[in-house]
C-alpha cells in the first residue's frame, strides 16, 4: 500500500486547505516531518487514519470533535487520501459531524458525516462507494487492514509503537492472522469441533436408538406363550432391559426370536388341523339339511297335487269354450263385413235426404238427376272464377282512400312547417344584431382582466407586508429592549472587572508577600531575608476571582453581540416589509383590495360572458343555415305530395267502377260470390250423394251373402249361434294360458314328486339342530386358531424385524465410534488440547513469527552493538493460557532471556522498531501478501543516546530499498540535520497551522 496524496481542510489545527503530496519524496525514500510542539504534526497521520478509517487513534475513548476550532461557521471540513493497492490507485473523502448556520433562517444545524470512495483512472475519480458503512466494506476489501493492524504495521502512531512487542498472545495472534491470511485454521478447528460432538452426539444417539429397539423387542417378546422350562437366556430373563450388556440383550433377542419361528410352526399346524375338523363337521350338516330340504319339498307336492286334482271339472268347461271361439274366428271376417255394409247403406240413405232438402231449399230449376246437377256446378264455377279478382279490388277501396287522407294531411303538415319555417328565417337578423352588440360589451368589460389580476396581486402583497409590519415592530421592540438589557449587564460585567483588576495592583505586594519563602531570594529585591512581609487587606482579589469576571465580561459581551445581531435582523426585517407596503394603511389597502377584487370578479365574469355570446353566435349562424336547408326539403316534399295525391285519386275512381259492375244486385261483391258457391256447393252434394247411395246398397247384398256361406262351412245352425261363440282375443288368450298353466303345472308336479317318492324319506322330520352346533363350534375353534396363527406370525415379524434393527445400529454405534475417536484425536491435536497449549493456526503463526524475529535481529543486532536480539517462545504462558506466539528479548550480556517489559524507554523503542520493520519486510516479501510502500514513524528517537540514533537512521535509511517511503516525526536536531527531505508544519500568527515541502 502506497500513499500519494493527502488533503486537509478545516480539521484539527489546520483551517486552510493543505495538500500534501507523498511522491514528492519517493525519490529520497525517507522524510522528516518537522515543526513546533502543538502544530500539528500528528495531526497529520490523524487525517490519514480519519481519512481511512473514520476514526482517529488518539481520541479514542475520549475528545472526538475533529472540526477545527479556527474554522469559521460557514467554513468546511474535510479530509482526502489517495493511495494506490493491488494496482489500483483509490481516492476516500470523509467529513466528520459539525455544526453549520442553516442555509435558509437563523441559527445553526447539524452537518451530516459524509464519506464517499472511488477508483482513480486518469485523473478521473469513478466512485464505487458513498456512505460510511459502504466506505467501509470497501476499504476492509481493498487495504485488508482494520484500523488496529494499520497502526501497528503502516502508521506507528504515539502510544502505540511497542504495542506489537509488548502484546499478549492473543492479540499478537490477531495482528499475525490478518497479515498471513491464517483464519482458515480457526476455521479448520471450529469446523473439527462441530464434526467431533456431531460424531459424539450420533454415537449417543445410536445408543439410545439401540436401547429404544432393544425395550421395544422386549415389549414384543412378553407375547410369546410361556414355557415350562428357560435356561434365563431369553429376553425378559435379566432384572430389566438396562440390566444386561448390549451384547447379552443382542443374544437374548436373537434367541427370542428363534422361538418365535416355532411358535409359529406349532400354530400352522394346530390351524390347519381346526380346519380339517370345521371341513368334516360342515359336510355333515350340509347333508342333513339337504335332506331336511328334500322332505319338504315332497310334502308340499302332494299338497299341490290334490289341489290340481280338485280344479279339473272348471278346466274342462274353458276347454269347450275356447275349442267353440277358435271355430267361430273364421265367420268373424263376415260377419263385421256385413255390419259394416249395412251400416254404410243407413249412413248413405240419410245423406241423401239431407242434400235434397238442402238443394231444393236453394235451387228451384227443377234439376234433380246427377248429370245436371254436375252441368250446373260446371258454370257457377265460371262465374265465381270471373268475380274473384274484382272482389280484391273491393276490399282494397278502404286501404286506397284511407292512403288518399293521409297524403293529403301529410301535405298539410308539410306545407304548415314550411310556413314556420320561413317565419324562423325572418327573426335571425334581429337575433344577430342583437349578440353581436352584447359581444363587443363584454368583450370591453373583459380587455380589462390582466390588469385587475394585476393590481389584486400587488395589492395583497402590499396588504400581507403590512400586516407583518405589525408584528415586526413588537418583535423589534421586544428585541431591542433585550439588546438594552444586554449592552447594560456587559457595562455591568466590564465595570466590575475593571474593578476588581484596581484592587488586584493595590494588593499585589501582600500577594508577592505571600509567596515568599525563607531563604529564597525575593522576586522584586533578590533579598533572601523577608523582615516586613506586606499584609493582605480586606479587598485582596485572587487571580481566579479575576478569572471568573473575565469569563462573566465575556459571556456578557458574547450576549450583547448575539442580541445586537438579532435587533440588526429585526430592523432589517421591518424595513424590507415597511417598503413592501409603500407606507400605506392597513384600512385602506384592504378596501382597495376589495374594489380591485371586485373588478376582478366581474373582468372574469364577462370574459364567461364573452365566451357564451361568441358559443351563441356560432350557433345561430349554423341554426340560419339549416333553418334554410329545412325550408328548401319542405318545398320538394310539398311538391312530391301534390303528385302522389292526384295519382291516388284517379287510381280510385277506377276501382269504384269496376267494382259497382262486379257487384250488380247483391250488396257486395263477396256477397255475389258467397250465394253462386253456396248453390255450387248445394249441386254437387246433391249429386254426390245419389250416387253413394246406389254404391251402398250394391255392397250390403254382396256382404249378407257372404256371410251365410261362412256360417253353414263353420258348422254353426245360424248367423246367431255363431255370434254368441265369438270371444275376442284377449279371452282366448286367457282361457289358453290357464289351461296351459294348469296342464304344465300338473305335470311337473307328478314328476318331481315321483322323484323324490323315489328317495324313501321318513314321514317324521329330519332334525338338522345338532349338526348346526357342531358345525359352530368347529368354526370357533378354527378362528381361534387362524388368530393364534396370525398374532404368532406377526409377532415373529416384530421381533425379526426389532433383531435386525438392534443388528444394524450395533454395526453403526461401533463404526461412528470409531469415526469419533478419529475425529477427537484430530480436533484435540487442531484445537491445542496438548501440553503446549498450542494450537495449529498458532503453530503456523509461530513459523511466520520466527521469520518477522529472524528479520528483525538484523536490524536488532546492529542498533544494540550486539547486545540485544528477540526470540520465539513456545513456553507455557501463566495459568495455562493460550502460548505460542510468545516473545523475549535474549539479553548477550548476561545470556539470559528476559520479558521485553524489563527494557528501558530505550531499549524498547529499538526493540520496537526492529520488530516493526521486521514485520513490514516479513509481509512484503510474502508472494500475495499486503505491500507496505508507505511507513511513517511518529516520535520516539529523542530516548537515544547519539550512538544509538546513528544506528537507527542507518536502519531507517535501509528501509528505503524497494521503493519504499518512510516519514518520520521527530524534534531531534540530529535527525533534522541528516534527513534533508523534510515536510514541515508552521503556527501562522492566527493561531492555525499551514504545511509546506
Amino acid at each position: 500500500m502506497r500513499i500519494h496524496r493527502v488533503e486537509i481542510e478545516g480539521f484539527g489545527p489546520f483551517r486552510e486547505r493543505q495538500v500534501i503530496d507523498l511522491d514528492a519524496y519517493a525519490v529520497d525514500g525517507l522524510f522528516l516531518i518537522g515543526g513546533r510542539t502543538g502544530a500539528g504534526k500528528s495531526s497529520i497521520l490523524d487525517a490519514i487514519t480519519f481519512a481511512i478509517f473514520g476514526s482517529v487513534p488518539r481520541y479514542e475513548g475520549g475528545e472526538k470533535r475533529l472540526r477545527s476550532d479556527h474554522c469559521e461557521p460557514d467554513d468546511p471540513t474535510s479530509v482526502a487520501v489517495e493511495f494506490t493497492t493491488g494496482g489500483t490507485r483509490w481516492r476516500i473523502e470523509r467529513s466528520p459531524e459539525y455544526e453549520r448556520p442553516k442555509k435558509r433562517g437563523d441559527g445553526m444545524t447539524i452537518a451530516a458525516a459524509r464519506a464517499q470512495m472511488g477508483e482513480v483512472t486518469s485523473g478521473a475519480v469513478e466512485w464505487k462507494a458513498a456512505k460510511d458503512r459502504d466506505v467501509a466494506n470497501l476499504v476492509a476489501e481493498v487495504v485488508g487492514l482494520n484500523q488496529q493492524q494499520f497502526l501497528q504495521v503502516i502508521l506507528l502512531a504515539q502510544g502505540r509503537f511497542a504495542r506489537f512487542l509488548l502484546a499478549d498472545n492473543n492479540d499478537r495472534q490477531k495482528l499475525l492472522r490478518t497479515l498471513f491470511g491464517s483464519r482458515r485454521f480457526e476455521d479448520y478447528e471450529n469446523e473439527l469441533d462441530q464434526r467431533r460432538r456431531a460424531a459424539e452426539a450420533s454415537v449417543s444417539e445410536g445408543r439410545q436408538l439401540l436401547s429404544v429397539v432393544l425395550d421395544q423387542a422386549d415389549a414384543i417378546a412378553t407375547g410369546l406363550p410361556p414355557r415350562e422350562e428357560t435356561d434365563g437366556s431369553e429376553m425378559g430373563s435379566t432384572d430389566g432391559p438396562g440390566a444386561a450388556s448390549e451384547e447379552a440383550r443382542l443374544t437374548g433377542l436373537s434367541r427370542a426370536e428363534h422361538r418365535s419361528r416355532h411358535e409359529v410352526e406349532v400354530a400352522e399346524a394346530a390351524e390347519v388341523a381346526a380346519r380339517r375338523i370345521r371341513e368334516s363337521a360342515a359336510a355333515e350338516y350340509e347333508r342333513l339339511r339337504g335332506e331336511r330340504e328334500k322332505q319338504r319339498q315332497r310334502d308340499e307336492l302332494r299338497q299341490k297335487l290334490e289341489e290340481l286334482d280338485a280344479r279339473a271339472a272348471s278346466v274342462a268347461v274353458d276347454r269347450g269354450e275356447l275349442k267353440a271361439a277358435r271355430r267361430a274366428e273364421s265367420v268373424r271376417g263376415a260377419l263385421d263385413a256385413a255390419t259394416r255394409a249395412l251400416a254404410s247403406v243407413t249412413s248413405a240413405v240419410a245423406t241423401l235426404e239431407g242434400a235434397r232438402a238442402a238443394w231444393e231449399e236453394i235451387d228451384a230449376s227443377g234439376a234433380s238427376t246427377p248429370g245436371e246437377l254436375d252441368a250446373l256446378v260446371e258454370q257457377a264455377q265460371q262465374r265465381i272464377g270471373a268475380w274473384q279478382p274484382m272482389l280484391e279490388v273491393e276490399q282494397r277501396l278502404p286501404e286506397s282512400e284511407t292512403r288518399l287522407e293521409h297524403l293529403r294531411s301529410e301535405a298539410e303538415q308539410v306545407a304548415a312547417r314550411r310556413r314556420e319555417l320561413e317565419a324562423e328565417l325572418a327573426g335571425i337578423p334581429e337575433q344577430r344584431k342583437r349578440l353581436e352588440s352584447d359581444a363587443r360589451s363584454a368583450a370591453e368589460r373583459a380587455a380589462g382582466r390582466p390588469h385587475a389580476e394585476e393590481r389584486v396581486t400587488a395589492l395583497t402583497a402590499q396588504l400581507e407586508a403590512a400586516r407583518e409590519v405589525s408584528r415586526l415592530v413588537e418583535e423589534y421592540e421586544r428585541v431591542a429592549r433585550r439588546a438594552e438589557e444586554a449592552l447594560q449587564a456587559r457595562d455591568r460585567a466590564d465595570r466590575e472587572l475593571g474593578e476588581l483588576h484596581r484592587r488586584r495592583l493595590d494588593g499585589y505586594a501582600a500577594e508577592l508577600a505571600s509567596e515568599l519563602v525563607a531563604g529564597s531570594p525575593c522576586a522584586v529585591c533578590g533579598s533572601t531575608a523577608h523582615p516586613a512581609p506586606a499584609e493582605r487587606g480586606d479587598e485582596h482579589v485572587t487571580a481566579d476571582e479575576i478569572d471568573a469576571a473575565d469569563e462573566r465580561k465575556t459571556a456578557a459581551a458574547r450576549a450583547e453581540f448575539k442580541v445586537s445581531d438579532e435587533r440588526r435582523d429585526a430592523q432589517r426585517a421591518l424595513a424590507e416589509a415597511e417598503a413592501k407596503a409603500g407606507g400605506r394603511a392597513l384600512a385602506d389597502l384592504e378596501a382597495d383590495r376589495d374594489t380591485a377584487l371586485a373588478q376582478q370578479k366581474d373582468a372574469e365574469s364577462a370574459a364567461a360572458e364573452l365566451s357564451d355570446l361568441e358559443a351563441s353566435q356560432r350557433a345561430l349562424a349554423a341554426a340560419e343555415q339549416r333553418l334554410g336547408n329545412e325550408r328548401t326539403a319542405a318545398e320538394e316534399e310539398s311538391s312530391e305530395l301534390l303528385a302522389a295525391i292526384r295519382s291516388a285519386e284517379n287510381e280510385l275512381q277506377k276501382s269504384r267502377a269496376s267494382v259497382a259492375e262486379a257487384r250488380g244486385d247483391a250488396d257486395s261483391v263477396a256477397a255475389r260470390l258467397d250465394v253462386e258457391r253456396r248453390r255450387a256447393a248445394a249441386a254437387s252434394g246433391y249429386a254426390e250423394a245419389q250416387r253413394e247411395a246406389s254404391r251402398a246398397e250394391r255392397a250390403a247384398a254382396a256382404a249378407a251373402e257372404a256371410l251365410a256361406e261362412a256360417v253353414a262351412e263353420a258348422g254353426f245352425v245360424d248367423v246367431e249361434n255363431a255370434r254368441a261363440a265369438i270371444r275376442d282375443a284377449a279371452t282366448q288368450e286367457r282361457l289358453e294360458r290357464a289351461i296351459s298353466t294348469y296342464d304344465a303345472d300338473l305335470q311337473s308336479t307328478k314328476a318331481a314328486l315321483v322323484e323324490l317318492e323315489l328317495l324313501v324319506l321318513p314321514d317324521e322330520e329330519i332334525d338338522v339342530d345338532g349338526a348346526r352346533a357342531a358345525l359352530t363350534q368347529a368354526e370357533d375353534e378354527r378362528d381361534a386358531a387362524v388368530a393364534h396363527l396370525s398374532s404368532m406370525r406377526q409377532l415373529a415379524a416384530s421381533l425379526a424385524d426389532a433383531l435386525r434393527r438392534a443388528e444394524d445400529a450395533h454395526g453403526q454405534i461401533a463404526d461412528a465410534a470409531r469415526e469419533a475417536a478419529v475425529i477427537r484425536d484430530l480436533a484435540d491435536a487442531v484445537a491445542g488440547r496438548n501440553m503446549k497449549k498450542m494450537d495449529l493456526e498458532t503453530f503456523v503463526l509461530a513459523a511466520e513469527l520466527e521469520g518477522i524475529v529472524e528479520a528483525a535481529n538484523r536490524r536488532l543486532d546492529e542498533m544494540s552493538d550486539g547486545r540485544y536480539a528477540l526470540q520465539h517462545t513456545d513456553a507455557l504462558a501463566y495459568r495455562n493460557a493460550a502460548s505460542g506466539l510468545g516473545l523475549e528479548v535474549l539479553d548477550r550480556f548476561t545470556g539470559q532471556p528476559r520479558s521485553p517489559r524489563s527494557l528501558s524507554g530505550g531499549e524498547t523503542f529499538l526493540a520496537s522498531l526492529a520488530l516493526a520493520l521486521g514485520l513490514a519486510e516479513v509481509v512484503t516479501n510474502r508472494a500475495g501478501g499486503i505491500t507496505l510502500d508507505t511507513l511513517f514513524i511518529d516520535e520516539g528517537f529523542g530516548s537515544l543516546d547519539s550512538e544509538t540514533l546513528e544506528t537507527a537512521m542507518r536502519t531507517l535509511d535501509g528501509l528505503r530499498e524497494g521503493g519504499r517511503t518512510v516519514g518520520v516525526i521527530s524534534h531531534v536536531e540530529a535527525m533534522k540535520e541528516q534527513i534533508p527531505a523534510q515536510l514541515r508544519v508552521d503556527r501562522t500568527p492566527q493561531g492555525w497551522s499551514t504545511v509546506s515541502q
